[in-house]
């Protein structure tokens, strides 16, 4: 059975130290795709914008800077409050976002103990199988 955990935040783009604009996401995650999470962005319009990338990067990058390439993840602090800023890059542009901490970790939590980290193999039954196949 596939379950899915949703949480739909406020962003904020930042586009120079001093302009930001909000942007509402949604975070998903699927337990059909254990490994990965889900941020789409635009969600209310005709054209939203889907990234898939590692949980364990967002999980890692809630605590310390990691990733490399199309996402770095890492913590920080915004006048005074504690947020995770998620830099995408593509062939189309760059994205730098920032996210409420508390809202990402929380929303991890759940993930989390629905499939907790080293687990995710089980999800695809991939053991029964091969036990299946090797099986006398």
């Amino acid at each position: 059975m596939n379950i899915v955990v949703e949480r739909e935040v406020e962003l904020r783009l930042i586009l120079s130290p001093e302009r930001d604009v909000p942007v509402r996401a949604r975070l998903g995650y699927r337990t059909d795709d254990p490994y990965a999470v889900h941020i789409t962005f635009h969600i209310d319009s005709g054209h939203p914008v889907h990234w898939i990338f590692a949980r364990e990067l967002l999980i890692e990058g809630v605590f310390r800077p990691c990733g490399s390439g199309d996402v770095r993840v890492w913590p920080s602090k915004a006048e005074g409050r504690s947020v995770v800023l998620v830099a995408l890059n593509s062939p189309e542009g760059r994205a730098l976002l920032e996210a409420p901490a508390a809202q990402v970790s929380s929303w991890l939590e759940r993930t989390l103990w629905l499939v907790p980290p080293g687990s995710e193999s089980a999800q695809f039954g991939l053991d029964d199988e091969l036990a299946s196949l090797l099986a006398p």
